[in-house]
């Protein structure tokens, strides 16, 4: 009796800063490597030229260890997919080459993916055993199609009504900055060091989140805007620091947790109001059930996170949030969005080009 042979993927990632490779056979993750650059910390946030030459040096190496790692031979791959967009031209220029090289030496299907996609599809990865202590670590729940998730990162915020694995609309986005923005240039404001969207969240642990107000955004519809939040709190911290030049110090707790509340808060009210707006039914259930999911590197706030979790079981949603290693960017993530769009047969061709304003 023939088996059917099993599909296995290999992920680049290399939109903005980092460098990544994965391997994932039949939805499982084998193996999933990271390089992180840190020589952006020095500049207060990624300098595109930089982080192009960095991906030059990791690329080889990143690859070549996720290959390592998983067990798989480069002979075994069914098809490479790649980030194609959005994110920085020349990070992307780097994985796209490497990628149209390696599948056309290996002569196997090249599959363009969109980083935004990617993210939402995380939720679908499966993990592999830990064969240390020979348990396998179930995935959590998988979201029922559809679902809506809010997808949030240093460079995007959008919300997305996933009909299927491939078919996904924008319902509602970002007018001017992200949250993941908004995030880092608040910490930048404190005098925190870059990235500073984790420390606003580790400082906000032990703050009280109604200590200070800051303006939240009256945009109509699904749509967000953090231009406005972001001046407030430049204003705020101006003023206070002009009368007392340790106002920062003595309040950073609050100021963080206050910072991240607002934040959260705009987030939330806007996915509540796309509840409404959409009223989707879990399958094969007649009751009405919101399935509702976040992505993308903010989604790794514990804020973020913890709104969620107790809005969802106040309202009863059915709430799906990402393990914290597919988060952030990732070429698990990839390779997974590649391993639905090899199932639709949907490869690239050769003359594939990097965009950075790559359209979800």
């Amino acid at each position: 009796m023939k088996t059917e042979k099993p599909i296995i993927i290999l992920g680049i990632e290399s939109s903005c800063d980092e460098t990544s490779a994965a391997v994932i056979k039949d939805c499982k993750v084998l193996a999933n490597l990271i390089a992180s650059q840190k020589i952006h910390e020095l500049y207060g946030g990624v300098v595109p030229e930089l982080a192009s030459r960095a991906h030059q040096k990791n690329i080889v190496p990143v690859v070549d260890q996720a290959l390592r790692d998983s067990g798989i031979k480069k002979e075994e791959l069914s098809a490479i997919a790649f980030t194609r967009g959005p994110g920085l031209i020349g990070s992307l220029l780097v994985g796209v080459s490497f990628a149209k090289a390696m599948a056309l030496a290996l002569n196997i299907p090249l599959i363009e993916v969109n980083h935004m996609q990617a993210h939402v599809l995380a939720h679908f990865i499966r993990r592999k055993p830990d064969e240390k202590e020979k348990i396998v670590h179930t995935a959590p729940e998988m979201p029922n199609l559809p679902f809506i998730c809010l997808t949030v990162s240093g460079g995007h915020t959008q919300i997305v009504l996933v009909k299927d694995f491939l078919n996904m609309e924008i319902i509602g986005e970002t007018i001017d900055d992200a949250a993941g923005e908004a995030f880092d240039k608040a910490a930048k404001i404190l005098g925190l060091p870059y990235p500073g969207g984790p420390l606003i969240d580790k400082y906000a642990q032990t703050g009280n989140p109604h200590a200070f107000k800051f303006a939240e955004p009256n945009i109509a519809g699904l749509n967000f805007s953090f231009s406005g939040l972001k001046t407030s709190i430049l204003y705020f911290i101006r003023d206070n620091v002009k009368s007392n030049p340790d106002f920062i110090e003595k309040n950073l707790n609050n100021l963080c947790a206050s910072i991240q509340y607002t934040i959260v808060k705009i987030l939330m009210d806007k996915l509540m109001l796309a509840t409404r707006q959409f009223s989707l039914s879990a399958p094969g259930k007649t009751e009405e059930k919101y399935c509702i999911a976040i992505a993308g590197g903010v989604s790794a706030n514990s804020g973020l996170r913890k709104a969620l979790t107790e809005t969802g079981n106040k309202l009863g949603w059915h709430t799906y949030i990402p393990p914290f290693e597919y988060c952030t960017d990732n070429a698990a993530m990839i390779a997974i969005a590649g391993h639905y769009k090899y199932l639709k047969k949907e490869f690239a061709a050769q003359n594939v080009a990097p965009s950075a304003r790559y359209k979800l």
